[in-house]
Parts: C-alpha cells; structure tokens; sequence
C-alpha cells in the first residue's frame, strides 16, 4: 500500500510513521507533506497513493482546499483535533478519521474500516460537503482548563492564561501571573480548542495570547521575534510560515 502523510507536527508525524509501520505492514510511505501548497505540487506530480492520511490543519491552511485543487481519487483516513460535534460530518459522509492524539488501535479500525469499505465494492465522499458541514458548525471554544496536580485539582479561567507551550516533548500552560502547569492537549488540539481571535500559533512550540505580548522587533527573512510576560528562555521567533498571519491577527 502506497501512503501519502499530510501533518505539519513532526512530532505526530514521526508517531503515526511508527505506529502505520506496525499496522500495515506491506506499506511504502511514498511522501509526506506539512503544506497545502506543497501537496498540491506532489500530488500533480506523482502518482496518486492508495491511502492519504490528512491532518486538516497544515501550516499554511485547511487540506479542504485540496479537493478544489486537485482531483483526489484515492481514499482519505483524516487526522483531526476538530471535537466531536463537528465530526458528525465525517459520519455521515462515510470517512474515517483520527481524533489527536492518535494511537495504535485507532489507525487499525481505520484500516478495517478501508478494508470493508473497498470489499462492499465502493468508495465515494463528498468532501465539499464534510468541508460546508464544518464550516455552519458554530464553534464552542475553551473557557477554563482543569488541571491536576497529585490530588489538587485546579480551574484556570481562558483569560488568566499568557501562553502555551511544548518543551522536552510535554505541554504547559503559563498563567498572566506566571505560574506554569502541564496540561493533558497538546498545541494541535489546544490550536483547536482556543478562540482565534484571541490567541495564536506563532510556532511549532508556543500559542500565544495578544495579552502575553510585551515587545515585538524585526527579526530576519521577514520574521518577529516576540518578547513575552511573564517571560520565557525558549525561542518565541514567528514562524516565516506564519509570519504573514501573524500581522493579520495583530491587526483584527
């Protein structure tokens, strides 16, 4: 089975590498790919797969954009941290998908699922419909993470938290007055989770709130190097790939 891997995490790509390698055994990973763009040049310049397995949030957009790209005959198993109210789509539509973070047993019933639906002799989805059903589905953000610690357990309002952040492969949270917690979600389902408006992706490791900014100043190739409060040692450049977005949220 050929594969194409859509997923702008390296972390969660390395994952579901290992994890297909256990599932399917006869594979060949014949591309992977974090960008819209760039998969829509793949795909027009190569074969197509059997099987893609597609995060729907890349770096530089929504994968839905493909379907109006390019002509994806193949089957699609969706990588997604989207809750469950607006999964019913990908149900009634009748394709699988992954909810973040993705484990072993969920790739295999995906499989199976494949599996019976090529045997039954068909295979057809109507991705414009999944992309509009998403779309007119009124979003339900956060407004407080439970977090525990031993047997404390604490409530911490949206409003009170600066920033997320990923080190040493774990997630935390940092709250106005910098207090900092590990939390269960990692920046794809927390990306998901939060309201656009008020927070953003400026890299692989860190989602910050317009609050938390303290100082911004140019850095190079057109990206912001970013000075948070409370203040932190890690790296908090914008992404180049998220730079122009960035601009466009400071200014909503």
């Amino acid at each position: 089975m050929r594969i194409l891997i859509l997923e702008d995490e390296e972390q969660a790509l390395d994952r579901l590498r290992k994890i297909i390698g256990r599932v399917i055994p006869n594979h060949e990973i014949v591309g992977t790919s974090s960008r819209v763009e760039s998969t829509i040049h793949w795909l027009e310049t190569n074969p197509m797969p059997d099987l893609v397995f597609m995060d729907i949030q890349l770096a530089d957009g929504n994968s839905f954009q493909l379907f109006h790209k390019v002509n994806i005959t193949c089957p699609v198993i969706f990588t997604t941290a989207y809750e469950h109210y607006a999964l019913q789509a990908f149900k009634v539509n009748s394709v699988d998908y992954l909810l973040k973070p993705i484990d072993e047993e969920d790739v295999q019933k995906a499989i199976d699922k494949l599996t019976l639906l090529q045997q039954s002799g068909g295979f057809t989805v109507d991705y414009a419909r999944i992309l509009q059903t998403i779309q007119q589905t009124p979003k339900n953000y956060k407004d407080r993470f439970v977090i525990k610690l031993g047997d404390t357990i604490k409530s911490i309002r949206v409003q009170d938290i600066a920033y997320f952040y990923t080190e040493n492969k774990s997630n935390f949270l940092c709250t106005n007055d910098g207090r900092r917690f590990p939390i269960d979600f990692n920046l794809d389902q927390l990306d998901q989770m939060l309201n656009p408006k008020n927070f953003f992706r400026i890299n692989r490791q860190f989602i910050i709130g317009h609050h938390a900014i303290e100082e911004m100043k140019a850095h190079t190739r057109s990206r912001v190097q970013v000075r948070l409060n409370p203040p932190t040692r890690l790296d908090t450049i914008v992404a180049i790939d998220r730079a122009h977005d960035f601009r466009d949220w400071l200014a909503e």
